[in-house]
């Protein structure tokens, strides 16, 4: 089974449209497992799936946010805390919905 990482932050509409599309790409590929990494609160339409869980992140990187800024200060964004389970090595790919 391979997992995956899904910034759910991410893109012009957030988890509104992330969450969805991580729903239907469970149902067509039973052979992986999501990590939605985001923030809890706008997590929370998620209904549990087997194959899933919630990663929890205190800060969003914004649109107009620096790469330096979204990488050095926001420590525990979206994508930092993503990409730190790649590095963990707890999943193979990251996936990011960006502008």
């Amino acid at each position: 089974m391979i997992t995956l990482a899904v910034d759910c932050m991410g893109g012009d509409h957030g988890p509104s449209v992330t969450l969805a599309a991580c729903r239907k790409f469970l149902a067509t590929h039973p052979d992986a497992r999501l990590l939605l990494v985001g923030r809890p609160e706008a997590l929370e339409a998620w209904q549990p799936h087997e194959r899933a869980s919630i990663v929890a992140a205190s800060e969003v990187v914004g649109m107009d946010d620096p790469v330096e800024v979204a990488l050095r200060k926001k420590k525990n964004s979206s994508m930092r805390v993503a990409i730190q389970q790649v590095k963990d090595g707890q999943l193979v790919l990251l996936t990011q919905s960006r502008n």
